[in-house]
């Protein structure tokens, strides 16, 4: 199940090079704000799911 998890938290940083690329496709767009929000948004969830997953694992070991 762990692996699991490890396999979503890269997924999440997939998605944010994605988004990135395509902010820097459509730059100048407005359309280029909201992929660069997403692509942050993504950052931020591999870090959350990445500590998240680590507490937990923490707590299991007790």
């Amino acid at each position: 199940m762990q692996k699991i998890w490890k396999i979503f938290e890269y997924g999440y940083l997939i998605i944010a090079v994605v988004f990135i690329i395509e902010t820097y496709i459509n730059w100048g767009t407005q359309k280029s704000y909201l992929l660069l929000l997403f692509s942050v948004l993504a950052i931020f969830m591999y870090f959350f799911r990445k500590r998240f997953r680590k507490k937990f694992e923490n707590r299991n070991k007790k």
